[in-house]
């Protein structure tokens, strides 16, 4: 492909994907289709507009190899073992019963055992976006039906790592039965080297790339992690995606996971945005012509079978039958895990170029069919249970959710915030850009992480979304403007407390968005004043009194201030 061609399909699929991703989530049916429809219409059975679809795949891979890293920093051991029953347990055998169910089917259209498994188990597994995204979008994430989906989701999401380890291993030609425990040996001893070596450098690394005090460098420390321990798990025979997945998990624990995510964020995005395209490149859309009925029916007989396996292994594990309900039509597409399982089977020499096609073809109508599946879930629930009580349980699961503050500035006034925190039991999450100064915090055991809490996509990281308070300490004063703007507009329920320099700086915080604002001149003032008229045998609730009527008058006239001010811009 020459360099003019190359830039012209870039320029191709980003039009594309500007136009299509955008119409797919307006209509509810999500980004995944939305690329997917992008690539099928720019692709060799679209218009036509790009034909060599292998050249951008291979360059999208990074993309999937970016979603395990992000997929292996988020999965802390604590996180995983308050949920261990439903992950371990009902997420196991989800996989496992579905899979095996499916593998058998497959078998009866006369494939190869090592065909049959690979489809059966890359058709067992859901898609993580989706679900999800519907979740959060309906607010059940935080109900029973919610916690039990996503702990389903999870267990999918760590599968996808011993899959493709089996594919490179039927690959090779290696049976179930011989030569595998001599590949398995090898991949474990790779595996626990990559550990060792990642515990012991890789934190080191990224503290000398913060201590550089440059944005650029410690995004380039971070990409060089990830695609370093990538390629070094791809040179001994191992998936790259494996190796990702154990660069993030080996980061989950840092101080610096927040800052890690949100500059890796914007690559996988993208990336992975491109595999989606591509995977859309790739639809055969002549199989609809050619296998019409015969693809309709395996849709329908792919989404009974795992809507019927997932309810009976809800109601085994003991979840009510209104919410199996929702989580068994809530799961019973397939992922877009299947298309990397399965993009990476064809590769390999594994599946069949035609039976890929048709493979994808079948994912890709299953979870369109979600959304709709999703809102015929909501309607039989309720005709199992009454709404109301479900509601009251979901309302009473809710409040016993623990929300956690977020303190963005690690100086002085943050230390002090913090430690009052702690000692009243408050959960909190500090941020702070300077690495020495983190790196002493989480010595002394606080919950301190690398970040520059001005951009948005670390207090994502963060979990602005779910945090009950934003206390802004920065003394750096345009990072704190940047900050309460940032905060106030994309999460403008979330309450700002935010240190101020005096009455001007404190009015202009307070038009950006600051909930409450602290003035360091005017507290500092009356603090001293109060001492001088201690001396002066003034009695503390004579003080406590003027003290607080300069302070009611200082803010009051600040809010007025603020209010004229607004009033006579418009």
């Amino acid at each position: 492909m020459s360099e003019t061609n190359y830039l012209t399909d870039i320029l191709i699929l980003v039009a594309a994907a500007v136009v299509a991703v955008p119409i797919s989530r307006r209509l509810g049916l999500g980004s995944i289709l939305g690329y997917l429809s992008a690539g099928a219409a720019v692709g060799p059975w679209g218009f036509g507009f790009i034909s060599q679809v292998d050249e951008i795949q291979h360059i999208a891979e990074f993309g999937v190899v970016f979603l395990l890293f992000v997929i292996g920093i988020e999965l802390k051991p604590a996180r995983l073992w308050v949920m261990r029953r439903m992950v371990f347990g009902l997420g196991t055998a989800q996989v496992v019963v579905t899979g095996s169910v499916l593998a058998s089917i497959a078998l009866l259209f006369d494939l190869p055992s090592s065909t049959a498994v690979i489809i059966g188990f890359g058709l067992a597994l859901s898609s993580t976006a989706f679900g999800l995204q519907i979740l959060t979008e309906r607010g059940k994430l935080g109900s029973t039906c919610g916690r039990t989906a996503f702990s389903i989701l999870l267990l999918q999401d760590l599968a996808i790592v011993p899959l493709l380890m089996l594919v490179s291993l039927l690959a090779d030609d290696f049976t179930l039965a011989h030569g595998v425990e001599f590949a398995i040996l090898e991949a474990l001893l790779v595996v626990v080297a990559v550990i060792l070596a990642g515990r012991y450098l890789l934190n080191p690394l990224l503290y000398q790339a913060a201590a550089s005090r440059n944005a650029e460098v410690f995004t380039a420390a971070a990409v060089l992690v990830v695609l370093g321990i990538a390629w070094l798990m791809g040179t001994v025979g191992l998936s790259m995606a494996l190796g990702a997945f154990l660069a993030g998990v080996m980061l989950a624990e840092s101080h610096y996971r927040h800052q890690v995510v949100a500059d890796i964020q914007p690559f996988r995005g993208i990336l992975l945005g491109l595999f989606f395209m591509g995977v859309g490149m790739s639809v055969n859309f002549g199989l609809i012509r050619e296998y019409g009925w015969l693809i309709i029916a395996l849709v329908a007989g792919l989404l009974c079978i795992k809507a019927f396996l997932l309810w009976g292994l809800c109601r085994m594990m003991g979840v009510p039958s209104n919410d199996s309900i929702r989580v068994s039509l809530l799961l019973s597409q397939s992922g877009e895990f299947a298309f990397v399982l399965f993009g990476l089977a064809t590769v390999s020499g594994v599946i069949e170029s035609h039976l890929f096609q048709l493979m994808i073809l079948i994912v890709a109508l299953t979870m369109v069919l979600t959304p709709l599946l999703a809102s015929m879930a909501d309607y039989l629930s309720r005709r199992v249970k009454n709404e109301h009580t479900a509601h009251h349980i979901h309302r009473a699961e809710l409040e016993t959710g623990e929300q956690h503050v977020i303190v963005a500035g690690y100086g002085r006034v943050g230390r002090r915030v913090v430690s009052i925190l702690a000692a009243g039991g408050i959960p909190y999450l500090a941020l702070d850009s300077d690495p020495e100064l983190v790196a002493k915090a989480r010595a002394a055991g606080n919950e301190v992480f690398y970040g520059d809490a001005s951009r948005l996509d670390v207090l994502k990281a963060a979990g602005a979304e779910h945090s009950a308070v934003l206390v802004v300490t920065l003394n750096q004063y345009e990072a704190v403007e940047r900050l309460v703007s940032v905060m106030h507009q994309n999460y403008p329920l979330i309450p700002i407390y935010t240190r101020a320099r005096d009455q001007e700086h404190c009015e202009l915080l307070q038009k950006t968005g600051t909930t409450v604002v602290i003035s360091e001149m005017l507290e500092a003032g009356l603090q001293l004043g109060g001492a001088v008229l201690k001396a002066r045998g003034l009695s503390n609730d004579e003080i406590l009194e003027l003290l607080q009527g300069i302070r009611k008058e200082y803010y009051g006239g600040l809010s007025k201030s603020s209010a004229s001010k607004s009033h006579h811009g418009r």
